[in-house]
Formats: structure tokens, sequence, C-alpha cells
């Protein structure tokens, strides 16, 4: 099996443990403030890496230090719009879509920022997943909830998180501002998820701080919460990133982004299994455009991974 190979189906099985983490963390923040919920959930989970990090951690470079930690900044702010678009929010399954259209933005940053070339697929995407969105908030007369603004704006900086996260895990050769080639030197896969999610934590940490009451929390805290938090540290954010990141450092290509449109689907069962949340038929349908947004964004590579199926069957 090809690295490539191994990286789709590591992805798809985040898929699943991303899904998952939704319900561990809605239960979570229906009993706490959401933005502690996140600091103690990542700086778990970042604790729990790094006690197994640690001689890597020892062996990272200055350099590489200051990328996992700009990494783990980026992905501090996403999170935190997640975490109150999903405090906020009445509807996992819309949420998780409205998210995923960081897929969509993943090739477009990559395009602004590092001069990437992306297929024409991308663009033709873009009006499609704005009218999905655009039907998401017809309820509102086309004013959108508070709830859609965090989740789009969490889209927009997870495909940036995305992007930096694929960079930081691969080998590569930049251009410094004399014009010199050098050489980045990979970061691996745990000591950056490790650093990545301490930094997450560290973030949310401090907003909490600044915004959220703590003592109703701590001097009464219901016996379920423990629980939901430690699934949600260890299964949901340590297993779950750990994964995600060690997929893509076996491609250095953004293309692997392409498996994260499944999980809104998982996400939406999840939600109505767990939850019995029901979409109206303009939620489906904006669902149903954004995720057809995602499929025409990908459609090179699905149609080549298809192509290179049958022919496989035919031989």
């Amino acid at each position: 099996m090809t690295n490539a190979h191994k990286s789709d189906l590591i992805l798809v099985g985040v898929t699943l443990l991303a899904a998952i983490s939704w319900i561990f963390s809605k239960e979570s923040i229906l009993l706490m403030p959401p933005l502690l919920f996140m600091a103690l959930r990542f700086l778990i989970a970042g604790g729990f890496l790094a006690a197994f990090a640690f001689r890597s951690l020892g062996r990272l470079s200055g350099d590489q230090v200051k990328r996992g930690l700009g990494v783990g900044l980026v992905f501090g702010v996403a999170m935190s719009f997640w975490v109150m678009g999903l405090f906020h929010g009445t509807s996992m399954g819309e949420g998780a879509f409205i998210v995923s259209l960081g897929v969509v933005i993943v090739p477009i940053l990559a395009r602004l920022l590092f001069k990437e070339a992306q297929p024409a697929s991308t663009w033709f995407a873009i009006p499609v997943a704005v009218a999905g969105l655009a039907l998401l908030s017809l309820r509102n007369g086309f004013q959108p909830e508070p709830a859609q603004i965090f989740f789009a704006m969490a889209a927009s900086i997870f495909a940036l998180y995305f992007t930096l996260n694929t960079r930081a895990a691969n080998q590569r050769t930049a251009i410094n501002r004399q014009g010199d080639a050098i050489e980045k030197q990979r970061i691996p896969a745990l000591p950056l998820t490790a650093i990545a999610l301490l930094t997450v934590g560290l973030v949310t940490l401090v907003e909490s701080l600044i915004t959220e009451p703590w003592q109703p929390t701590f001097s009464d805290p219901p016996p379920l919460l423990v629980w939901w938090i430690l699934a949600s540290a260890i299964v949901g954010t340590a297993g779950r990133f750990l994964a995600q990141t060690y997929a893509q450092s076996l491609s250095a290509h953004s293309h692997g982004a392409v498996i994260l449109v499944i999980e809104p689907v998982w996400v939406s069962l999840f939600a109505a299994g767990w939850f019995d949340e029901i979409m109206t038929p303009v939620q489906l349908a904006g669902c149903g455009l954004i995720f057809a947004a995602l499929i025409v964004n990908r459609w090179g590579v699905l149609s080549s991974a298809l192509r290179a199926s049958l022919r496989k069957r035919r031989s």
C-alpha cells in the first residue's frame, strides 16, 4: 500500500473520530462554559501526547518549535470560533456542513498564500458553496444566525490551519528574503500535534479567564462531565489530531482534504441518532449544495481515484 493510500484510509478514520467528538463536545458545553471546556480538553490532550513525545520534543530546532507554535495559534483561534458556534447553534448537522467549507477554502489559500496551482473545479465550487450558505440563512430573511457566523469564521481559519499543518509536517524548500533556498525540516507528527494542542489549550484558557465564570463548574461539577471531557480530550482530540497530522505527513499536497468531506455526513447521522435532530427541507437543501461544492472542488482527485479503481478491477 502506498503512502497516499495509507493517508486516505487514516483520514477516513479521522472523520469518524471528528464526528464522535462533536457529540462529546456538545454534551460537555451543556454542563460548563465552552471556552473553559476547550482549554481543559486541549491541555489534557496536549499533555497526554507530550508525555509520549518528550524526547522528540527536545530534539526539535528553534525553527521547528516556532512553526509548531504558529500552527497551534491559528488552530486555537479556529477552535474558539468553532466551540462558540456549537454553543449557540441549534443544529450540529448544519454547523458541520458550514465548517466543512474549509475544504473548499484550503486550495484557495494554498493558491493565494503559497502560489500552489489549483484546478478550475476549485473556482466553480465557490458559488455553489455560497448558494448553500444563503439557503441556510433563509429562515431569518438572509440574516445569518450567530452560530452560522461563528462556524463560517471557523471554516476559514481551519483552512489556514490545514494548509500550515500540512506544510509543517512535510519536508520542503523555502526561499528567504535574500532569495536563497532554505530546507525546512519536517516536524514529526507526534511532537507537532502535541505542540499544536497545548497551544490551543493555552489560547482558549486565556480567553476563558477573561470572559467566563469558573466557580459554578468547579464548585459542583456534574459526575458525567469528567467523563465527557476525558473522552473528548483522549479520543476526540489526541487520537483524532495525531492521526490527522500523521496522515498529512504521508502526503505533501493539500489533496488529502477531500476525504474530510465525509465528516459532516457522519455528524448529521450521529446528531440525528443522539440528539434527535431533524433538518428542515431548506436546511437540507443548503447542506446539499455545500456537499455538492465539496465534490465539485475535489472532482479531479475523485475522478482520478475512480478511474484507478476501475482499472484495478478490470485487470
